[in-house]
Order: C-alpha cells, then structure tokens, then sequence
C-alpha cells in the first residue's frame, strides 16, 4: 500500500551543501540564494544540509551565506561522496525532520543523489528546474524546466508528496550574499553509518591531465559556433577570450564536429552560464543554445546573419564577418577602449 503522509508535518527549506574535498560548491551558494526567497514566501526556515568528515569550518560559512540552520552530519564514512552513504544518511534525516522543500544542484552529484534520495522517500523530483515559484494559494512550489529538447517550458507541481524535490543547474540562480556577522543554529545529526552500508570505496582522486574549462565561475566567456567554419577559429576565438580575461565556450555543434572539448559546451546539453559578458560569435542561436546563456548580464552577438534568433537574446550586436570584427575589436582594447563602449558607440 502507497505511504500516506501528514503533510501538514512538513516544514522548512532545505539545501543540499554539495562539498568535495573540504569546499562548498558554487552551486550550494546559489541555492541558499533561491531557498532564501521561497523561505520568506512560505514563512520557514533556511536551512542547509551538510554531509562530511571535520567540516566545522563549512558549517560556519554557510550560516554566513544565510542558512538558519545547518544539519551536520559528520562521519569518517562521508569524508568522501559515494551514493549509498549519502543517501542513507539523507533519507534518514528527512524521515526524522521532514523538510517541505529541499534544493540540490544538478552536478554529477546531484544528479546521482537527489533521484536516489527521492525514491527512498517516496516522493516526486523535478529535474534541472531553471525558475521555482511559490503558489500564492496553497503555498505548493512550482518548478519550471525545458522540455521537449528546449521547445517550451513546463511547470510542474508535487501535489500529495512530501518534500518537494528539485534540482537547479549551477549558474541559474543568483548567489546569496555573505555576511559573516549572521548567525545560525548548527545541529550535528546522529549519523548511524557502517562500511556494510556502502558498496564502493573511493580508493583516490585522478586528476585529468589538461585543465578543464570553469564555465560556471567566469565573467566573461566568448562562445563560437558553426560560423567559424573550421577548428582553426577557436584559435581567434581564445585571442579574444584572453585579451578579456575571460574563457572560450562553444556550441554543441562545434562538439559534435570535433573541433574542441565538451567541457567548453555551452547549452541545454552543455553547462548553463551567467557570466557578466557573453559574446556569440557565428552562434545561430539555437534554443538549446540560448536555454543555456540567456541570463548573462550583457550578450554580445557576432554573426553574418542579420536574422539569427542570437540577435532577439543580445544586448548588443554586429552583422558582419567574425573574422574581420574580431581583430577590429582586438585592436581597439589593445588601444585601451572599453568593449561594451565600443557597441554602445557603434
């Protein structure tokens, strides 16, 4: 028989504290930025769960990014994630404080944990949500996402379960502010934990010999796209990035054409951006391509096609050849000019 729940019982927004090897995840300083404002909508508290080994320190900086409470669980057994450990540990936590909200980033973690977490406590999960509302009426979240390869938006609701449960890509939400003056409440969670309970071990860490691009931590990324005609215009493409100090993004057909890394993908299928500057150049705009940069601050687009949807997203734009504007637009920064400037006098 299906598990009736009370959920009048229910109560508080919760953020998973994604943290591996000792630091919190941008992404978990996102969500206590969003959990905030459904938080204050629904009359609870913020509250932040944290999972690891010696993380005092952690619990502490999340207060300061605006949890009201901090749920630690510290065991040896957690130092590391491996899935079984999290989410037995988790579960066990909801069943016991049971949480009307709760937040987790859609990394590979989150990814692996939060549908785990979610069939342990038999309730629904909206993945890779890009907006959460509160309905006014009943006080249900309401958690949007792209569906259908981007094509329209759908917004889905949990009606008879308990918690709800999302997952947000990081770079979609606003980061909360720190202030280290705030205070919180921290609870250390009896953690009941044994090597039975967890199948796999991590034996070490292997770090990849080429750096990976950070996508989600920069602000300012220059993106190309089909335009470039071939593997040579990311050389261009990274002149441009470095001159701004930024880091080259791409589109998912440059991927798929080989002529650089997935880590670099911008997009639906790739990593969603919000950078401070976001220039597209030979990008078409897509709408898996846009699902993924639109909330840059400002969006600069380059492309031959004065009909490119990229242009209904950009904030500023040029119709020309990305090969003739690009070394323009070097030039004048070498000159000392500033590049938003220079589109607000063109």
């Amino acid at each position: 028989m299906p598990i009736v729940k009370d959920l009048s019982t229910y109560k508080n927004v919760w953020v998973f504290a994604e943290q591996r090897q000792g630091k919190i995840m941008k992404v978990a300083i996102e969500l206590l930025g969003e959990g905030r404002k459904l938080a204050e909508k629904t009359d609870s508290k913020l509250c932040a769960i944290l999972l690891g080994h010696e993380t005092d320190d952690l619990a502490r900086e999340l207060v300061a990014y605006g949890a009201d409470k901090v749920y630690v669980a510290d065991h040896e057994l957690l130092k590391d994630f491996t899935t079984d450990g999290y989410t037995k540990v988790i579960s066990e936590a909801i069943d016991e404080i049971k949480p009307e909200i709760i937040l987790m980033g859609a990394t590979h973690i989150g990814r692996d944990l939060a549908p785990r977490v979610a069939a342990r406590v038999d309730t629904g999960l909206t993945a890779d949500c890009t907006q959460l509302e509160i309905d006014s009426e009943d006080n249900k979240i309401l958690q949007t996402r792209p569906a259908f390869g981007g094509n329209l938006m759908a917004t889905i609701s949990c009606e008879k379960h308990r918690p709800q449960m999302s997952t947000v890509r990081p770079g979609v939400m606003d980061k909360s502010d720190r202030d280290d003056s705030r205070e919180g409440e921290i609870i250390k969670l009896d953690v009941k934990l044994s090597e039975e309970d967890i199948r796999t071990k991590v034996i070490k860490f292997v770090k990849q010999e080429k750096e990976l691009v950070s996508l989600t931590d920069a602000e300012i990324i220059v993106s190309g796209g089909n335009g470039l005609g071939s593997i040579d215009g990311f050389k261009l493409i990274g002149e441009l990035a470095d001159k701004l100090g930024g880091v080259v993004g791409s589109s998912r057909a440059t991927v798929d054409a080989g002529w650089i890394d997935h880590s670099h993908q911008v997009g639906q299928t790739g990593t969603t951006v919000k950078p401070v500057i976001y220039i597209a150049c030979g990008i078409s705009g897509a709408i898996q391509h846009l699902a993924g940069m639109q909330n840059a601050d400002i969006i600069i687009a380059i492309n031959k096609n004065p009909n490119a949807p990229i242009f209904d997203v950009a904030d500023y734009g040029i119709v020309g050849d990305l090969y003739e504007v690009i070394p323009q637009l070097m030039e004048s920064i070498d000159n000392g000019e500033n590049l938003v400037s220079l589109f607000k006098e063109a």
